[in-house]
């Protein structure tokens, strides 16, 4: 069986999560729940990054012990995971023995191959993105992000980065599918073409972060402590182990754009350094504003993914992140949007044909699952577009191309609903023409049973529910071409039952 691993950045928590964690997390989520129904051996990781300066002083600042503030928060996005129906298989924390464990190896190796030295540092720092900047790279006396710097000068170790230039270089021009999108695969190439500086990779101002072996007055730089976590979820140091040696390298490291160079030079230099094989991919999406403004607390705009959840339906709020943009490009929460791809694509077309399929089999035929008479070319037809457009959908999640892949969905429902229209199966029933109308919605069902796989990644509850009505168990769940291209699947003593209303329209005025 073919391995994927996959992981979500790990969520720093110095505050509560919100919309552009949630999608994150729900990509990877999509993208675990592909693979696995496409018979793949999945590890889908997540987790939390709990050390460094930012929130040492979120937790002074609430005169809260430092990590019962990280297991609070940390709590909060062990809680978003369940919220949000995550499969993950591990949820780490940097904080456990066991990444502090893989952490500190992972220094003395680079250590030991001479890639670690100690001098000064001097220059300006980020507490807020816990980043280093050059002098050049800094807009009106601010960070690129406009977070505010201050200088910084202290003891240091440093990590040879200028070292890795030329092989870097040569890794992404070998590569050029390593990061996606495009955009940002150039925007990587640009800072190591402008020149590597050795990175510090050790703080002494403060104490909260993994102290560096032999060297306890330093604390490793909360970067590389964070990093790690992809080897050590896998029980790194133990390469020989069975986890590491079935799912590293990992397949899909999935990133905001805002820590692209953390993982599209950083990592990848750390790796080349320790001698470890790099990640096969990174792909690094965009930036979610709320109502075209930029999401802040002074704002009071912060969009809280248990409430939309609350409001909308878990299905509802998974579908319109990943349906509103191309994956990589920036994105707009807004709640005029969200209603109305719940309305349109859900609502009056998936909605809709589910529920005008179901009624029909269950008023005509009792619930039973209709049987075939004689196949038109209009059969032959919709069965041959659903056959091209699954397999679309499929080269689209690969690529992660979310919204793309869900398009050719809502493609297939449409087709199947001007099917509909055109057989009229109404007249059918009314003319007693039952061989032909058994037909229609015979193929109609089927559709609709492949459609339950389709969405699956990105509406669970609802492909599931689907599923229930059609009397089949999850584990039917699969996306191998008998599965998919069989429009004789389900077998004609089933009796289907009818199904709740999947997604309800929103009356805009009243939400």
């Amino acid at each position: 069986m073919d391995k994927i691993y996959i992981t979500t950045p790990i969520y720093y928590v110095n505050d509560k999560p919100h919309v552009g964690h949630a999608y994150t997390s729900i990509a990877c989520d999509a993208l675990a729940r592909f693979y696995r129904i496409a018979g793949y051996d999945v590890f889908f990781l997540t987790g939390t990054d709990e050390h460094g300066l930012k929130i040492q002083q979120s937790a002074e600042k609430k005169d809260i012990n430092i990590q019962t503030f990280v297991d609070d928060v940390s709590r909060n996005f062990q809680n978003l995971s369940q919220s949000l129906m995550l499969t993950n298989d591990y949820f780490i924390r940097t904080t456990s023995e066991q990444h502090k464990n893989s952490a500190s190896f992972f220094w003395e190796t680079l250590v030991e191959k001479d890639q670690i030295y100690l001098d000064k540092y001097a220059g300006w720092y980020s507490v807020r993105d816990e980043a280093y900047y050059q002098e050049e790279e800094l807009v009106n006396g601010k960070a690129p992000t406009g977070s505010e710097v201050e200088w910084v000068e202290e003891p240091s170790y440093f990590f040879r980065l200028s070292e890795w230039e030329k092989p870097l270089l040569d890794f992404y021009k070998k590569n050029p599918d390593f990061i996606k999108p495009k955009s940002r695969y150039n925007e990587v190439l640009r800072f190591v073409e402008s020149g590597l500086r050795d990175l510090s990779v050790s703080r002494t101002g403060f104490k909260w972060g993994i102290p560096v072996p032999e060297n306890n007055n330093h604390v490793m730089y909360v970067w590389l402590d964070a990093l790690v976590n992809y080897l050590s979820a896998l029980g790194y140091p133990d390469t020989a182990g069975d986890k590491f040696k079935r799912f590293w390298p990992a397949d899909f490291h999935i990133v905001g754009k805002d820590i692209l160079r953390f993982h599209g030079v950083y990592w990848p230099a750390f790796l080349m350094a320790a001698d470890i094989p790099l990640p096969k991919q990174l792909v690094a999406h965009g930036w979610w504003t709320v109502e075209k403004e930029k999401m802040s607390k002074s704002l009071g705009n912060v969009v809280d993914p248990n409430e939309v959840i609350d409001e909308f339906g878990l299905d509802q709020f998974r579908y319109f992140l990943l349906r509103e943009v191309p994956f990589g490009n920036d994105g707009d929460f807004s709640r005029d949007s969200l209603i109305l791809r719940i309305n349109s694509d859900l609502a009056n077309n998936f909605g809709n044909l589910i529920n005008r399929v179901f009624s029909m089999i269950l008023k005509n035929f009792e619930g039973k699952v209709p049987k075939y008479s004689n196949l038109t070319k209009s059969e032959d037809a919709l069965t041959g577009k659903i056959e091209i457009l699954t397999s679309q959908y499929k080269n689209h999640m690969t690529s992660t191309d979310f919204s793309k892949a869900i398009s050719k969905v809502i493609e297939i429902v449409s087709l199947v609903n001007k099917y509909i229209d055109s057989q009229e199966p109404w007249a059918l029933a009314k003319n007693g023409e039952t061989d032909r109308l058994s037909t229609v919605l015979r193929i109609s069902l089927e559709s609709i049973r492949i459609l339950s796989f389709l969405i699956y990644p990105i509406c669970p509850l609802s492909s599931l529910k689907i599923l229930q009505s059609l009397g089949l168990d999850e584990e039917i769940l699969a996306l191998d071409s008998d599965a998919l291209a069989n429009f004789s699947f389900l077998k004609e003593d089933l009796i289907i039952t009818k199904v709740d209303l999947l997604f309800p329209k929103i009356d805009k005025k009243i939400s």
